[in-house]
């Protein structure tokens, strides 16, 4: 059977849309979380420590270096390039390994410089490659929170902010179980989401990063043997820490991924929060409580015209979804592997960027469509005008509060499942045997007032 070639990589031939249709909303993630990113990792933790070796005075066959081999190390990592990357990926295809190749390429770095060819010996010493994945792929989380995901959830909670304070007083009927009831304002639910998320970034941001450095099974076996007075378990605590995570003391031959399965879960609530907020926008969509901006050239339907659809927020909806699968699936797999380690967990690492990827279409879609909202407040008010049936719930409250037996209950059999219109309520009122202020004051409430401190509840997040 002939087989056409394979097509040259692009955007139109790429597997995924993440680096094809969505390319524009995942390229700033493509530094820290691409292979380029992972390989320029595992070369910083290499050259970072090689020099905490060599600034150890117990390492004597070490001695620190001078400032031009300190320069040429921390050009390796601040001016590291995909041309870097490609001669490791070239070393590469001859060990069939991915760290040894970084290990290859720095040496040929250190021998090209010259006088680094004393360093050699040292490079990825005493180390297991997990010792030097754990790190990168801790690094590669924590670049892509701090540089991406933070500031996204940061300005997303921002904008639900603003809309919530423009909308504090803008009342509205609330739907439990889809029906009618007691009316809240656009501001306070847009506020409950802002509360939502604002808890999960402020854990997303706390959440420590770990990582080891302890050898081949977590118990500094090769290091002992080079250097036995030498106090491993403390050198690899302040290594760990210098790069700016959290030491794991208790390790297999990997970093047990628990921190993972908290970083993938937190990014699950905050996924799932998102989803949440997207359907009910979707929902008010639907009823006419927000209109849309049209675009200019945009096509809603292929065959009706009219169409402006909630596409934005079903995209969210969609990707959000997609993202929390796999992070589901990390957070499930990631902390098991068989004894002191099996490889099931490396092939599943190498789609962490990708689970981000699709937050990040995600937060892009839900901010272009907030842009696109406009509050109709007409629309709000009619729902409210054609719902008096809301205010049993006060009516019968006050009752409750003057002593009327079966107060519930008699305006269950007003109101239940039926239209009740203002001159209906304030007939009932006027039977009540109640102070005549209460009675006033009953029916002075419409159910546009009857909010509650959902205003200052809105404007107060």
């Amino acid at each position: 059977m002939n087989q056409a070639p394979p097509l040259a990589l692009d955007a139109l031939t790429a597997v995924s849309p993440l680096d094809g249709r969505y390319a524009r909303h995942t390229a700033e993630l493509r530094r820290s979380v691409s292979e380029f990113g992972l390989i320029r990792l595992r070369t910083l933790v290499e050259v970072r420590w090689l020099q905490w070796l060599a600034a150890t005075p117990e390492i004597h066959e070490l001695a620190p270096f001078e400032a031009a081999e300190q320069q040429c190390l921390e050009g390796l990592v601040t001016g590291f390039t995909p041309e870097h990357a490609a001669r490791v990926k070239s070393i590469e295809q001859t060990t069939n390994h991915d760290v040894k190749a970084v290990e290859y390429f720095l040496r040929e770095q250190c021998i090209a410089q010259g006088s680094l060819v004393r360093a050699v010996p040292f490079l990825h010493f005493a180390c297991t490659s997990e010792d030097i994945n754990n790190l990168s792929y801790a690094l590669m989380l924590r670049e892509a929170r701090e540089e991406v995901m933070l500031p996204r959830l940061r300005s997303l909670c921002d904008t639900l902010r603003g809309m919530a304070h423009e909308h504090a007083d803008a009342a509205m009927l609330a739907r439990t179980h889809g029906q009618s009831a007691t009316p809240t304002t656009m501001g306070k639910e847009l506020a409950n989401v802002v509360y939502r998320l604002e808890r999960q970034v402020a854990q997303l941001e706390a959440l420590p990063l770990l990582g080891k450095l302890n050898g081949a099974v977590g118990n500094y076996n090769a290091h002992l043997s080079a250097y036995p007075g030498v106090d491993w378990p403390r050198l690899a605590e302040a290594f760990v820490g210098s790069l700016g995570l959290t030491w794991n003391p208790y390790t297999t031959q990997i970093e047990p991924h628990d921190f993972l399965a908290e970083f993938s879960a937190v990014c699950q609530r905050v996924n799932t929060i998102l989803i949440d907020l997207c359907r009910d926008l979707w929902a008010y969509i639907s009823i006419g409580y927000f209109r849309q901006q049209r675009v200019a050239n945009e096509v809603g339907s292929s065959t009706m015209p009219h169409k402006v659809n909630p596409i934005d927020f079903e995209n969210a909806e969609g990707n959000s979804g997609m993202a929390n699968a796999m992070f589901e699936h990390f957070a499930n797999k990631l902390p098991i592997s068989r004894w002191q380690r099996d490889l099931t967990d490396s092939t599943v690492l190498r789609n962490l960027g990708a689970a981000l990827g699709y937050m990040v279409i995600a937060l892009e879609s839900c901010r272009r469509g907030l842009g696109k909202l406009a509050l109709d407040r007409a629309a709000l008010a009619a729902d409210l005008d054609d719902a008096w049936e809301v205010l049993a719930e006060p009516v019968q409250t006050v009752m409750r509060r003057h002593g009327i037996a079966d107060s519930y209950e008699v305006l269950k059999g007003l109101t239940r499942g039926q239209r009740i219109d203002r001159e209906g309520l304030h007939a009932f009122i006027d039977t009540l045997q109640i102070p005549a202020p209460e009675r006033e004051r009953l029916k002075a409430l419409t159910p546009a007032t009857y909010t509650g401190v959902a205003g200052a509840l809105a404007r107060a997040v």
